[in-house]
């Protein structure tokens, strides 16, 4: 039997520029420490091989301590390494994979594959079929040529690849980097193991994409695992199990106010998150002065508890009662501003909406505090 462990899609080196420095070196480092788990996984289940299929690195010009740091983080894992470039990080004749050779900084039981050609591996003894990206977009199917790749008998055949399962993708898609669906059975291979997509997904019985072993985006694709593949022997089905490996959950929320008990549900999935959430919120709807201010101070409290929290209001809509004008006692002018202010989020023009809400918030904001000191 073999056992491997499939991964792809480190993309080491990422930069999230949407994230403030702290937040964004966190997360890449993050990426490095994942990496040292895949190795430390690879020998708990004493795997026989770990196969990484492409966009190890995220471009081409990382710095040289970074290539460095990647390959120490595979020390944990003494056993056979089998590397191809993707997109990211294509093969191409001056390439991340180049300067890493000149470097000396791949291990000696690292194999990266620049080449289509066979690696037959003595132990355990199986046949690699890799088709590494030698620039970062085509559009042939460098997997064509595995039917024709003749193995020695006896042999295992695991493809190798990155890039797009045709038919998959949403109708009207020009997929770059095609993959035939069907290759593994056309191909007589027993597992083909692919890179590209960042969530784990089955193609077919004997193909799937790993994702990535750290999730990097809000998509919510079932991504940050790594896949064990047991193989009995050649024409065996594999046994393939998701592992999870990731560090950070990343979450996409969408909170509607149309009610205050949806404010009270708001608050309450902000106290659940902590320090390995990454957060995207926007929030909708509309709410009170006194619920606009208890969201706020929701927000601030959970950001300074999460890895990051990117809350977007523009789209709420702030609805003073009559009691909340009442207790501000905006009276006379001010009572007349804070009126028109809160017309003004009624019209079609967004951006004088927003500002008419931003104003209409620190107005308030502001006579509150007044009234908190006139009464002390």
């Amino acid at each position: 039997m073999i056992k491997l462990l499939h991964t792809a899609d480190w993309q080491i080196g990422k930069l999230f520029g949407q994230f403030d420095a702290d937040d964004a070196s966190a997360l890449a480092e993050a990426r490095i420490a994942t990496v040292e788990g895949l190795a430390r996984l690879a020998t708990e289940e004493q795997v026989d091989l770990v196969l990484v299929a492409g966009d190890v690195f995220d471009a081409q010009g990382i710095a040289e301590k970074t290539v460095r740091r990647l390959f120490n983080a595979l020390a944990g894992y003494r056993g056979p390494w089998v590397m191809i470039p993707g997109n990211h990080d294509a093969g191409l004749a001056e390439s991340v994979w180049t300067r890493a050779a000149r470097l000396q900084a791949i291990p000696a039981n690292v194999t990266v594959c620049l080449s289509p050609g066979p690696v037959l591996l003595a132990s355990p003894p199986l046949a690699i079929l890799p088709a590494p990206l030698t620039q970062r977009i085509t559009y042939t199917d460098l997997t064509e040529g595995f039917a024709a790749t003749d193995t020695p008998a006896g042999l295992p055949r695991i493809g190798l690849a990155h890039g797009s399962v045709q038919g998959l993708l949403a109708d009207g898609i020009d997929s770059t980097n095609p993959i035939a669906a069907g290759r593994a059975t056309q191909a007589r291979l027993d597992y083909l193991a692919l890179g590209d997509w960042h969530g784990t997904r089955q193609v077919d019985e004997r193909c799937w994409y790993a994702g990535t072993p750290e999730t990097d985006n809000f998509k919510g694709n079932d991504s940050g695992n790594a896949l064990l593949v047991e193989i009995d022997g050649p024409g065996a089905l594999p046994r393939v199990t998701p592992v999870a490996t990731g560090r950070y959950r990343w979450h996409d929320r969408t909170s509607e106010l149309l009610v205050g008990s949806d404010t009270d549900r708001l608050v309450d999935e902000l106290a659940g998150f902590g320090a390995l959430d990454v957060i995207q919120l926007s929030v909708t709807g509309h709410t009170d002065l006194a619920g606009h201010r208890r969201i706020q101070q929701a927000i601030g409290t959970t950001g300074g508890r999460v890895r990051s929290l990117a809350a977007d209001l523009s789209a709420l809509r702030l609805a003073p009662t009559d009691e909340d004008i009442a207790a501000l006692q905006a009276d006379g002018y001010l009572g007349e501003v804070i009126d028109t202010l809160r017309q003004g989020q009624e019209g079609n023009d967004a951006a004088a909406a927003g500002v008419a809400r931003d104003a209409l918030a620190l107005l308030a904001s502001l006579l509150d505090e007044q009234r908190g000191s006139d009464t002390r």
